[in-house]
């Protein structure tokens, strides 16, 4: 087999940030390393890629074997190759960011890796450059739930617009008027009304609404109606 030669072979590995909702908090899915270096402190799940996979493949099969899911939205994020960001060998990282609905599948993460969920303003100390990696993701989670729906990606198959609403403000650390957020998210016929309310948190209730997924496949681009500028109050 022909191969370039005096070059430096280096490690590939991905590193996964995963999000979740709690209803009231944006979370991250940490897990504890289990092997030297910086074993047993708080790091990204993670590992390195294998000869007959892509970085894309290795970071689903991480996930899916972190959280028990597949077809989760994933997105790669960027590549960090600081020489000296691995001590013990030059390896490179290509970061990916997932959205997962932590209710949904808060018994499906795997006990092996001792996960836990941390708000985003308690992260423990991280291994590595992983708290960087976790600062970039944040700032491309909201530059793209600015121009497109993904944060629906975080919520249960049924929830109500209080909650839309809860989960826009703490993604984007600020406070929307109630009755214009409403119009505006109800504007993109994304959601379908249900007929049951959610009583749980008023006497009066607050309708259900599903996500409509052939209007969120094909209005997936074309999202600035809600969200003109990420540092917009509506």
């Amino acid at each position: 087999m022909t191969k370039y030669h005096h070059q430096t072979r280096l490690l590939a590995a991905v590193d996964c940030i995963v999000f979740g909702f709690d209803g009231q908090k944006l979370k991250i899915l940490l897990i504890q390393r289990g092997f030297e270096p910086e074993k047993n402190k708080w790091s990204l799940m993670g590992g390195f890629i294998q000869p007959n996979e892509s970085a894309d493949a290795a970071a689903s099969r991480i996930l899916t074997k972190l959280t028990g899911l597949s077809g989760v939205y994933l997105e790669q994020l960027h590549t960090f190759a600081d020489p000296n960001r691995d001590p013990i060998e030059r390896t490179l990282s290509i970061a990916y960011f997932a959205l997962i609905d932590t209710n949904q599948y808060e018994k499906q993460i795997s006990d092996d890796y001792h996960a836990e969920w941390f708000p985003l303003d308690k992260i423990p100390e991280l291994i590595f450059d992983h708290r960087q990696m976790v600062a970039m993701a944040k700032e491309k989670l909201r530059y793209k739930a600015s121009q497109h729906p993904i944060l629906f990606e975080l919520l249960p198959p049924k929830f109500t617009l209080p909650l839309v609403q809860s989960l826009f403000e703490d993604v984007f650390e600020t406070t929307f008027d109630t009755r214009n957020f409403s119009r505006k998210i109800m504007s993109t016929s994304l959601l379908l009304k249900q007929k049951e309310k959610d009583k749980a948190n008023s006497k009066k209730g607050a309708f259900y609404y599903k996500l409509d997924k052939k209007h969120y496949k094909k209005n997936f681009h074309n999202f600035l109606r809600i969200i003109p500028n990420p540092n917009e109050i509506v």
